[in-house]
C-alpha cells in the first residue's frame, strides 16, 4: 500500500529488454513487476500488458511476442493481466530452478585462463544452493582445474580427499606456479640483456691488441 501512494513521486528502475534468454526471465518480472505496482495500478490490465511486452524485443522473444499480439488482436490468447503474461513468460521460456540453474553452471565452469583463486571463488559461489556435496562435487571442481594443476594433486603422495582441501592446495599450487613462471621470465630478461657497459674479451674496441681504431 505504502508503494502504491507513494509511486507517482519515487524514482523506478525499468526492466531491460528481454529477448528470450533463461536466465534473465526472473529478473525481467521482478523488475517489471515492481515498475507497475509503484507506477502503473491505476492503468487498465491491457495497458498493463502492452506496456511490458513493449520490454519483449529480439532473439526468440520477438517471434513469441508477434504470435501473442496476434492472438491478442483476434480474442484468442488466455493473457488478460501483466500476472497472467509474467506466468505465461515463465512457463513459455522453460525457466528452471534455482537449483537447476545452478547444477547447469556447475557442470560447465572452468578455471581456463584465470588464477585458482578466481575460479575457486565463482565455483563456491555457484555450488551454494546446487545440490552437490561430497564426492559429485569435489568431481565437478576437479573437471574445472586446469590440467596440470589437477594431475599434479592427483598424483600427490597424499592426495586432497575433501573439497575444502581440493581448493586451498589448488590455489596454493596455482600460485606456485605462477611465481615461478614470472621468476623465469625475469631471470631470462637479466640473461639476455646485462647491465652496465662490460667491455668485451679482450677488452678491445673495435680495434686489435686493446688499441681503438681511429679513421
Amino acid at each position: 500500500m505504502l508503494l502504491q501512494q507513494q509511486g507517482s513521486r519515487v524514482e523506478v528502475a525499468k526492466p531491460q529488454m528481454f529477448n528470450g534468454k533463461i536466465e534473465e526471465v526472473s529478473a525481467f518480472i521482478n523488475v517489471a513487476r515492481l515498475y507497475i505496482r509503484m507506477k502503473m495500478t491505476e492503468e487498465a490490465a491491457t495497458t498493463q500488458v502492452a506496456w511490458v511486452l513493449s520490454y519483449v524485443q529480439g532473439g526468440v522473444a520477438e517471434a513469441w511476442k508477434d504470435n501473442l499480439l496476434d492472438k491478442l488482436a483476434k480474442g484468442e490468447s488466455e493473457v488478460e493481466t501483466a500476472e497472467q503474461l509474467f506466468t505465461k513468460i515463465r512457463n513459455d521460456f522453460g525457466e528452471t530452478s534455482e537449483e537447476e540453474r545452478k547444477i547447469e553452471q556447475l557442470r560447465t565452469i572452468e578455471q581456463g585462463g584465470r588464477t585458482c583463486d578466481e575460479y575457486v571463488q565463482e565455483f563456491k559461489k555457484v555450488a551454494r544452493g546446487s545440490g552437490y556435496e561430497g564426492r559429485p562435487l569435489i568431481e565437478e571442481f576437479k573437471r574445472g582445474l586446469n590440467g596440470a594443476i589437477r594431475r599434479k594433486l592427483a598424483e600427490a603422495e597424499e592426495p586432497p580427499t575433501t573439497i575444502g582441501e581440493w581448493q586451498e592446495r589448488a590455489v596454493r599450487l596455482d600460485r606456485n606456479q605462477r611465481q615461478s613462471r614470472a621468476e623465469e621470465r625475469m631471470l631470462g630478461r637479466n640473461a639476455a640483456c646485462p647491465g652496465g657497459n662490460a667491455q668485451p674479451r679482450g677488452g678491445s674496441y673495435g680495434g686489435r691488441g686493446g688499441q681503438i681504431m681511429q679513421r
